[in-house]
């Protein structure tokens, strides 16, 4: 037990009391079930992989929203976690491609711009230019970090008719992509500004 205890607890936003919580129901678990969550998880991690483009979630070397061709390749939204990139496609407003950072800035967690997907991002927006490229990355210190980072890296290009755009109306300062509301994220990503 409390073998499984630590390993829940490394998890983000398990605390020690939500895995032995977490660690008592799997105990109740039927084999079966344990035995189902035990192999959900192990397929995950031999199945699964980063899109070699975009560094979302794939099965292929390609993921499905890359290989979409009613996708508009022109527009790039640029998110830190998948899970950002869930929360989006949830609202079913967004017809674009993505780029999935893998993290975020932030020195004091010793995270540096090399230990992101950043030059991928250069070097894809270098050999396949496109018209937009959105940075929605989360409203706080790290986040905002992240996207003047971008930004800034993206303005050296000198990319004619490239538009560097941001979230806008109705995100407030401090929030998280993946807690959202559909309809907030829909307006934000609607009402976009230019960077």
């Amino acid at each position: 037990m409390e073998r499984l205890v630590k390993e829940l607890a490394k998890m983000p936003g398990i605390g020690r009391k939500t895995a032995e919580r977490l660690a008592c129901y799997i105990l109740r678990l039927p084999a079966a079930e344990a035995g189902e969550l035990s192999g959900a998880i192990d397929e995950l991690k031999k199945n699964i992989r980063n899109c070699s483009r975009c560094f979302g979630v794939a099965v292929d070397d390609i993921c499905e929203i890359c290989a979409d061709g009613r996708r508009d390749d022109g527009v790039i939204c640029v998110v830190e976690e998948h899970k950002d990139l869930f929360s989006i496609e949830r609202t079913g407003h967004y017809r674009g491609v993505y780029h999935v950072l893998l993290g975020c800035i932030s020195p004091l967690d010793n995270v540096h711009p090399e230990d992101l997907t950043i030059e991928a991002l250069v070097d894809r927006i270098k050999s396949d230019p496109a018209r937009e490229v959105i940075i929605a990355t989360n409203f706080n210190v790290e986040g905002d970090t992240t996207a003047l980072y971008i930004q800034k890296r993206l303005a050296a290009l000198d990319m004619q008719g490239v538009k560097i755009t941001r979230p806008a109306r109705g995100i407030p300062q401090g929030s998280y992509m993946e807690y959202l509301p559909g309809a907030v994220l829909a307006d934000a990503l609607e009402s976009r500004m230019t960077f």
